[in-house]
């Protein structure tokens, strides 16, 4: 069974690196969060979840990391727990559930199958994981590493064309840890600090759960610094669709500007996504500020100023990218926005705007982040979506039933973090 797997793999490493580690670290991290939802009267979700659905989870990750000169292991063990509206949610629509909860932690198109659901009903569900199991060789100017593991490509604040294996959701409250994805990584550091990438990313075929080299990734990215400025390079096998991408910051005065684009031979012709953003540090009022502004031109999307499932449906890659979390967005012009602002030292508050053009429609989130004490933090956000009934963030219209939207009102979050 996967989940006998994850046990003894990690029983395994926890005694071989008690045993010839040289320096090895245990630590860890408990979450409970809570999230709510209004739904208006025209919502499909209030036949599952009435006027108002509340969700609680709680999330353990045990972490492990050894090493032995050049040699290191790490091992997150995670197990989760959700119950209530949103499981209901996803149990009744296949796509409706929080990807930030429930997609991600499916090894279904994984190469290694290393979660186990202990427990699932209508209304909750338990699992535990792997999220990180790697083998690691490090040198003065090389590292290889092999194994469940995160990586993240690509100058994108809000949105990431650019990172191919698996970007955050913009709208995502806690990005502490990104789900890890199984693969071979190298890294090759020059003499004039430039550096080499390689990832190949193994995933099996989700309708007959082999390993499949047509749904896995071969990347290649070179990173470059020019004086005040700095550039990527990306040469990819992805899914095989031949893509080709490259990125830039510079560096202006106080403000720092990047640009990332990234284009992909469909067959039929090349799609490209880009995006362009600014970010600026200050103070005023005697606080620090951070602020950010980035546009994103999604070519995968929608040419429409209204979506419903079906107009999704009849888009098959844009549908497949959905599915695969490798989107986020149904349309094709975005504008995001946001300022960091340091209310005291333990306070932080940080508002944000989500923006389609096309529609137009907008989500605007407020993000409260406090810490009490050394071990414990409060993430607290709050969510307003805005637009018309059929845009993508007013709700996109159903098929069926007729005159219902996968809409929300309003949501809230928030999590306590305690860390040991």
């Amino acid at each position: 069974m996967p989940g006998e797997c994850c046990r003894w793999w990690l029983m395994a490493l926890c005694l071989a690196s008690s045993a010839v580690a040289a320096e090895a670290d245990l630590s860890g991290h408990l979450k409970a969060r809570v999230l709510g939802d209004s739904y208006p009267d025209n919502s499909v979700f209030r036949a599952p979840a009435g006027s108002t659905g509340t969700t609680a989870e709680s999330d353990l990750r045990l972490k492990m990391a050894a090493s032995y000169g050049s040699w290191s292991i790490d091992a997150d063990y995670q197990a989760f727990v959700i119950a209530g509206d949103n499981q209901r949610i996803a149990s009744e629509f296949l796509l409706a559930g929080d990807p930030s909860t429930l997609g991600v932690l499916d090894d279904s198109r994984r190469w290694f199958d290393l979660t186990h659901s202990i427990r699932e009903t209508n209304s909750s569900r338990l699992i535990h994981r792997l999220d990180r199991l790697s083998v690691s060789w490090t040198s003065e100017r090389t590292v290889v590493r092999f194994g469940r593991q995160a990586l993240s490509w690509g100058g994108g604040l809000f949105y990431a064309p650019m990172d191919i294996v698996n970007p955050f959701d913009p709208a995502t409250v806690d990005t502490e840890y990104k789900t890890g994805d199984d693969m071979l990584y190298a890294q090759y550091l020059r003499s004039n600090g430039d550096d080499l990438q390689l990832a190949y990313v193994g995933r099996r075929d989700l309708i007959s759960g082999d390993f499949s080299a047509r749904e896995s990734t071969t990347a290649l990215k070179y990173h470059g610094i020019v004086g005040n400025s700095e550039f990527d390079v990306l040469l990819a096998d992805n899914r095989d669709r031949n893509t080709v991408g490259l990125g830039a910051g510079v560096s202006l005065g106080g403000a720092i500007l990047r640009a990332d684009v990234i284009t992909a031979d469909t067959g039929s012709g090349w799609v490209t996504e880009w995006l362009a953003n600014l970010s600026y540090s200050w103070t005023a009022w005697g606080r620090n500020m951070t602020g950010a502004v980035e546009y994103y031109h999604n070519g995968w999307g929608l040419r429409s100023d209204g979506y419903s499932v079906a107009d999704i449906a009849a888009d098959a890659e844009l549908a497949q990218r959905l599915a695969r979390a490798e989107t986020f967005t149904i349309g094709r012009n975005y504008l995001a926005a946001g300022v960091t602002i340091e209310l005291t030292p333990l306070w932080i508050l940080t508002p944000n705007v989500f923006a389609n053009i096309d529609d137009p429609s907008a989500l605007l989130q407020v993000v409260l982040q406090h810490s009490l004490g050394d071990n414990l933090t409060l993430l607290a956000a709050a969510n307003l979506p805005m637009g018309p009934d059929g845009s993508e963030f007013g709700g996109i219209a159903s098929v069926f039933p007729p005159d219902q939207y996968f809409s929300r009102t309003a949501g809230v979050f928030a999590q306590l973090a305690w860390y040991f």
